[in-house]
């Protein structure tokens, strides 16, 4: 019992850790805690996505505190701050539909920072924040730990099923990385040709 609680303080600490410095894969994190889980102790799976959404929801809000206080200067200091093209869109997005915005936002790979960033420069609320926050990491929490649980039953020993999630993560963050960047490259060429 006592490992299972230090593995899920562990999960908690790195998700929070990744969830401010945005270069830790707390996804894959969540995932392979949960492959692991089901071959060891099948019944703390409920716990591992409680950790992981826990860790992401207290690493969101120091984030967007950090934000909110320091502004964009802080924001640019950090390395947060990176395509401000796109977080004029970003914010755009928010002014229109703020819940919904940041409820997806926590999906996306890729996409919690700029809208963090842009909730706290837009001066979205912290009630509406911490409102519409909560679910968005519950949700994303249990959406890594379906594809870690997917490795782990596949997966004959706890290893591979841990390996097979996180690459499973990394390959489709990228390709959605990529996909991005194509659509974004191919914006301005667009508009430039019905201009």
């Amino acid at each position: 019992m006592i490992d299972e609680l230090a593995t899920l303080g562990s999960l908690f600490l790195v998700v929070a850790f990744g969830a401010i410095v945005p270069i830790v894969p707390t996804g894959a994190a969540v995932s392979g805690a949960t492959a692991f889980a089901f071959h060891e102790h099948p019944f703390t799976i409920g716990f591992v996505v409680l950790a992981g959404a826990a860790g992401a929801y207290v690493g969101d809000l120091v984030m967007y505190a950090m934000c909110r206080f320091g502004g964009e200067q802080l924001a640019r200091r950090l390395r947060w701050l990176r395509d401000e093209e796109h977080l004029i869109g970003v914010k755009d997005r928010l002014k229109q539909k703020q819940v919904p915005v940041l409820l997806v936002s926590r999906l996306i790979p890729g996409g919690r920072v700029p809208v963090l960033l842009a909730a706290a420069f837009v001066g979205i609320s912290w009630r509406t924040f911490v409102v519409a926050n909560l679910p968005a990491c519950a949700l994303w929490s249990g959406v890594y730990a379906t594809i870690g649980l997917a490795g782990g039953s596949i997966f004959p020993k706890p290893w591979q099923g841990v390996v097979a999630a996180i690459v499973l993560i990394l390959v489709v963050n990228q390709v959605v990385t990529w996909v991005q960047k194509r659509r974004t490259a191919a914006t301005p060429s667009t508009s430039n040709a019905s201009g």
